[in-house]
């Protein structure tokens, strides 16, 4: 009796523990508060990025400052519009490009933006830059990292969380908060998302991008380059990502309907009217 005592309360507990995330309205479990998620993702992001070396070129750098930008103006006309305007005070935005040959980016909870060198190198445009900076931001809008936390605190707790997980929640967030921000891990950047969570963030990567100006059909050529490139080989039941396949059919599934709803070409402020079809140098 007293084991479905539990696993009801456990329940009501997680039925009021929800949220919405913007855009796609998705229901998703949110156990910590966006204070705590920001405190303990910036002590990480702080401690990775006092290691790592920043790039020293100076026209890559610029470019992802120029693109991270827009990006983020775009996120944040999106909350205004969309009555969530409180959500902004959450974002403090930093843009950096980063000496590594891998083929990565990140963005962390608050908008701490980082890209590596190694992808520069398969970037060809603006645009295509704004895929993957539309998707890494969309990961934060969307607070999948807040998700993700929560998860992990059901996983380490269970039906404890009603007891002394929420009693000590702060000492519960910061168990997990290694796990997952644990830059610099075996997981090279962060610990990977799910496939839910990854294809919700291509999907909403493509609106904050169209908001932005930039022309969201260069994202079909972008992953297939990065597929070419093996990053993304592994099978798809074996990865947290979606497989190439998969990602570039469920964008050509979105694609006209977010453009024709969404593109705008520079729209968001005078500064930012740049050629998103722009070359990007490679050195």
């Amino acid at each position: 009796m007293k084991k479905y005592l539990i696993l009801f309360l456990v329940t009501i507990s997680l039925l009021y523990s929800c949220s919405s995330v913007p855009i796609t309205g998705r229901k998703q479990l949110n156990l910590v508060s966006d204070e705590e998620v920001l405190s303990s993702s910036l002590t990480e992001y702080k401690s990775y990025i006092s290691k790592a070396t920043i790039s020293n070129n100076k026209t890559q750098s610029e470019i992802v400052t120029r693109v991270g930008k827009r990006i983020a103006a775009a996120t944040e006309q999106y909350l205004r519009e969309n009555n969530a305007s409180n959500e902004i005070s959450n974002f403090s935005w930093e843009f950096n490009l980063v000496k590594s040959d891998e083929l990565n980016a990140f963005c962390m909870p608050g908008g701490k933006i980082v890209v590596y060198e190694g992808l520069m190198k398969i970037i060809s445009s603006d645009d295509e830059l704004a895929v993957v900076l539309g998707h890494e931001v969309a990961h934060a809008v969307a607070k999948h990292s807040n998700e993700r936390m929560s998860q992990q605190i059901i996983a380490q707790y269970g039906s404890n969380i009603l007891g002394s997980a929420l009693a000590n929640k702060s000492e519960a967030v910061q168990s997990v908060a290694g796990e997952v921000f644990g830059l610099g891990t075996q997981y090279g950047v962060m610990l990977p998302f799910s496939r839910k969570q990854e294809s919700e963030a291509d999907y909403m990567g493509l609106i904050l991008m169209s908001m932005a100006g930039y022309n969201p059909d260069v994202a079909i050529g972008f992953w297939k380059k990065m597929s070419a490139s093996g990053t993304a080989s592994i099978p798809e039941l074996m990865s947290s990502h979606p497989s190439d396949e998969t990602r570039i059919a469920n964008i050509n599934k979105n694609l006209a309907s977010i453009k024709a709803k969404y593109y705008k070409p520079a729209t968001i402020t005078a500064t930012s009217r740049v050629s998103t079809t722009k070359k990007i140098p490679k050195k």
